[in-house]
């Protein structure tokens, strides 16, 4: 029988989303600044500017890479984090991202090293994907376990206002970089960004080191102790979820395809729009995301996980069609309009309920691995959308309707999970994933 979960110290719900909100924040604003990168500099920095097409290809399979980086990293890191708590790996993420991320801005060009350049270019992105897979599960879990009876959705939400925050600090940074004179930005502008993340580093580890571990852990390990292998039981009590946690998970494809392919699509020479107004969609869409993640986690709190997170996946396969039909008309108005309401409203109801959608899923002993594991497995698959919508868009990289198709397919799985998924946004947090292991045959035994 569970026993229930003593409360939060006061404050430290709000202290908890606090943290996963900057940490989440920098994260995704080193994410976001490489994504901008990689979609505009890094083809002529780091490869051949012989051949700008497969030059491209290479710089935006970079992007890609860090999401290959990430189970791997979710292994390891959901292991611990379910064995030694959820502070620990915050703290351990936030200063490997931080430190990956300021090496990117120092990274010699092809030009200097030749190609020794891509590859120490690649190795930073490697750090940048494993700090990413422990990132987002730990910072759910830390506010999913803090938060108040009745507010799970909101509180969690944090975390992808944070991710929307990086992005749009992200995309403001690049706003002046990006209008820099072309010899300025391809010898030192590009690399400002990456060197500002410490900034955004240190502000974090100050909140994040005096936040207490929480409430259902602190009792997992007195009571019941803590998994002495969290794979295993994750394995066999909660296989189906981590499978819907995965294809849950691909619905993070909109994100990876609006920000880094349509914003290479909409300033290649076949469409023409500048660098600057198309990244001035993006920081609005993000502006507008800030605002509605929270109302869509709220409103789950009351309705259910479920159909908000069905409004958010379902809605982005045809809001996704709609805006890169609308980059491809060539006019901004239209480009703007329907980019803030395909990302910053619509999108942001999948976007916002899923990290307590997910959580609820699994018991405490295993939430962080099986959030980890399960997000950064369909994570890597979002994050080689954008190389293959680079093939699929063809030669010219103008076919912006097989690539909206795509981004459409993408979308039936997240849409599969939560059909099959059970609603638990009224589940006592010490009774969640309960379910599931009633329905195994026997408890592995535990050790403090």
């Amino acid at each position: 029988m569970s026993v229930p979960a003593p409360d939060a110290p006061p404050g430290q719900p709000k202290k908890a989303a606090a943290a996963a909100w900057i940490g989440s924040a920098l994260e995704y604003y080193d994410f976001f600044i490489y994504g901008s990168a990689a979609a505009l500099i890094f083809p002529q920095v780091f490869f051949d500017e012989s051949d700008p097409a497969t030059a491209t290809l290479l710089s935006l399979a970079t992007f890609g890479v860090a999401y290959a980086a990430r189970p791997v990293g979710a292994l390891f890191l959901g292991h611990f984090g379910d064995r030694l708590g959820r502070k620990k790996i915050m703290v351990f993420t936030l200063i490997l991202m931080g430190l990956s991320t300021f090496l990117i801005g120092c990274l010699p060009t092809r030009a200097q090293v030749g190609t020794l350049a891509p590859v120490l270019l690649v190795l930073c992105r490697v750090l940048q994907g494993i700090s990413a897979a422990g990132e987002q599960a730990s910072a759910n879990s830390m506010t999913l376990e803090h938060a108040p009876p009745g507010r799970r959705g909101f509180f969690t939400s944090f975390t992808l206002s944070g991710t929307q925050g990086g992005q749009l600090l992200a995309t403001l940074v690049f706003v002046p970089v990006a209008a820099l004179p072309e010899d300025q930005l391809l010898s030192w502008g590009w690399r400002v960004p990456f060197w500002l993340s410490v900034a955004v580093a240190v502000a974090g580890h100050v909140i994040r080191r005096t936040l207490e571990e929480t409430p259902a852990f602190s009792q997992q390990a007195a009571s019941e102790g803590v998994a002495k292998l969290p794979l295993v039981v994750l394995v066999r009590e909660h296989w189906a979820d981590v499978l819907r946690v995965i294809a849950g998970a691909l619905i993070a494809s909109v994100s990876t395809i609006f920000t880094v392919w349509a914003l290479a699509y909409a300033t290649s020479d076949s469409v023409g729009m500048s660098r600057s107004s198309m990244l001035w969609v993006g920081a609005l869409a993000n502006l507008v995301a800030l605002a509605a993640i929270p109302l869509w986690a709220t409103l789950s709190d009351r309705i259910g996980r479920r159909p908000v997170y069905l409004i958010g996946a379902a809605g982005s396969a045809v809001t996704m069609f709609a805006y890169l039909w609308a980059i491809s008309t060539g006019s901004y108005p239209l480009a703007l309009l329907l980019g803030i309401v395909a990302f910053g409203v619509v999108y942001s109801a999948a976007n916002g309920v899923w990290p307590a959608f997910y959580g609820e899923m699994f018991s405490t002993r295993v939430r962080l691995s099986g959030v980890a594991i399960g997000t950064q497995i369909g994570f890597a698959v979002a994050g080689f959308a954008v190389t293959f919508a680079a093939r699929i868009a063809g030669p010219n990289g103008d076919d912006w309707s097989a690539v909206a198709l795509f981004t459409a397919a993408l979308c039936v799985p997240p849409v599969i999970a939560a059909l099959s998924a059970r609603e638990t946004h009224k589940v006592p947090t010490e009774r969640l994933g309960e379910r599931a292991r009633q329905e195994t045959s026997q408890p592995e035994t535990v050790t403090a």
